[in-house]
């Protein structure tokens, strides 16, 4: 049996004659924090889109705590699931996205209150008040009657990430959640999943964020032509990286 929360075997992925992802294995496991860095096009964002199966994969399968995503096995064939079983699925996986994807036309509090009551049948009050802890947790107590255009871009991911973690996921996945930001917006952000990170939250982020990986990940994942180049501790492939592509990427990043 594996130890790891998430279980990536053999997944190839193609959109048309693009081959995407070519054959990725990758373990995450409890309680870490795993970045995946690359050069755009590598495949980082599709790999992170088939694990909560935003993304059908072509072959190959991904579980989350020993539950296959996407599909049931019957015999040495899978099926893929219904949608709303697919929905309940993605409840245990949060996913952050690069845009925000916050309702223009609920405020803050009630963008955060509409997954539990919608998806997981919380009584409305008991969501509300979790929603108000967790902007707490993000430093947007003051917010919780704004709506998102009178938000910064910053406040906004930060919002998004307190509606992530409304489910109580036990996975969450960013997808490079910075890069949508202005520069002096970014270490807000940052900090608020550094705290998740300490907190022991299971993470799979996307970013281009070197400094970041460096202090928070505890595997680093490199990246590039679809599969994956080279992995480890952020101390071995971010100061004496193996390989000759890690090694080019990383010259015109740091």
């Amino acid at each position: 049996m594996s130890t790891a929360m998430v279980e990536v075997r053999s997944v190839h992925k193609s959109f048309g004659s693009l081959d995407v992802l070519r054959g990725i294995d990758l373990d995450v496991r409890a309680g870490e924090v795993t970045v995946v860095l690359g050069p755009s096009g590598s495949g980082k964002s599709t790999l992170l889109r088939t694990i909560n199966h935003l993304e059908k994969v072509d072959s190959g399968w991904i579980t989350v705590d020993g539950t296959l995503v996407g599909y049931r096995r019957s015999g040495d064939k899978l099926y893929e699931l219904r949608e709303r079983d697919v929905l309940k699925q993605r409840t245990r996986i949060g996913f952050v996205f690069q845009n925000f994807n916050l309702f223009p036309h609920l405020t803050v509090l009630d963008n955060i209150v509409e997954a539990p009551v919608s998806a997981l049948k919380r009584p409305r009050k008991d969501a509300v008040a979790a929603a108000r802890k967790l902007l707490a947790r993000v430093g947007l107590a003051d917010k919780a009657d704004a709506y998102p255009r009178q938000l910064s871009g910053g406040q906004q991911q930060r919002v998004a990430i307190a509606r992530a973690l409304a489910l109580e996921p036990r996975l969450l996945l960013f997808d490079e959640p910075t890069s949508a930001l202005d520069p002096e917006l970014v270490g807000e952000v940052l900090d608020v999943i550094k705290d998740l990170a300490a907190a022991g939250t299971t993470m799979i982020v996307v970013t281009h964020e070197i400094g970041f990986a460096r202090e928070v990940a505890d595997t680093v994942v490199f990246m590039d032509g679809g599969v994956i180049v080279e992995q480890g501790p952020p101390a071995a492939v971010l100061d004496a990286p193996q390989h000759e592509r890690t090694r080019a990427f990383l010259s015109k990043v740091l």
